[in-house]
Order: structure tokens, then sequence, then C-alpha cells
């Protein structure tokens, strides 16, 4: 095989790599109507509500249709939501990803899965909603689904 055939292979593979490659951590393209939530397999359409999670250690990414499901799934599948896990929701506002540990989060909206909860930042937030912080919204999730399961098991 002459030089220049294998320069040519060469180049060609390091490009191929390079579209391929993504930075650890970063948001992949959601495809709307067309992705399943990971927790209740529903179709993923609205945009104020998306949420993805991603294993760092492992490049993987999962994708949810509220921030509700996220969560239940995380720790169902006992994926801890720690440094290893980076979680980024849409800002439901502007439909720009943010990180989901750090927003702001009014509990007052109807979701794709009614948990109710809605993220924004400082800019974003709109005035006069009770507001609640990530930790306090994984423990209300719980809660929720508590008593979602007996009203269930009730009936």
């Amino acid at each position: 095989m002459s030089i220049l055939k294998i320069i040519f292979i060469a180049f060609i593979l390091t490009i191929l790599n390079g579209c391929n490659s993504k930075q650890k951590g970063s948001v992949e393209k959601m495809h709307w109507d067309r992705d399943m939530c990971e927790r209740c397999k529903m179709a993923i359409s609205e945009r104020k509500f998306a949420v993805e999670a991603i294993d760092i250690k492992r490049n993987k990414t999962y994708k949810f249709d509220d921030i509700g499901c996220a969560v239940l799934w995380l720790n169902e599948k006992k994926i801890p939501i720690d440094n290893n896990i980076k979680l980024w929701i849409t800002d439901a506002k502007t439909g720009k990803w943010i990180d989901a540990k750090s927003a702001i989060y009014t509990d007052d909206c109807i979701t794709p899965m009614a948990y109710g909860f809605a993220a924004y930042t400082k800019e974003t937030l709109p005035k006069n909603h009770h507001t609640v912080n990530f930790k306090t919204l994984k423990k209300r999730v719980f809660e929720i689904e508590e008593l979602n399961t007996k009203k269930v098991n009730t009936q």
C-alpha cells in the first residue's frame, strides 16, 4: 500500500471520529415526538419539560419527558444523582438546556406526567410563583409517587 493511501485512510478516520465525538456531559440532540422517555415510554414532545441524564462514566444519555420520570428512573436503576450524572432540563420559558441540579423550579405547572415542576434560571423565573430547589423537588417527586401508588392499590 502506498504512503498516500495510508495517509488518506488516516485522514478519513480522523474526520469520521471527530464527527461522532461529543463532549462528555453535553446535551444530545432531542428528536421531538420520536425519542421515548426511559421510564414511561411516551414520546417526548413537550419542549418545556424535557430532561436528559448523562452518565459521564459510561458516556450514555437517557431522555425523559418530565423531571419526575428522570428522578424516579434514576432511583429505580440505583444510579445516584451525583457528579457522575449530568442532568439537563429545558428552561420552561426559553427552551434552552440548563443544569437541572441548579435550576429553580415552580411547582404549579401542567407537565407531561403531572409532577408539576417547570425549570427556570434566575433570569427567566416568572414573578409571584412558589419555587423549590432540586433537593426539595426530588423529595416531592417521591411523595407524589407514593400517593399515586396508594391510590392505585386502594382501587
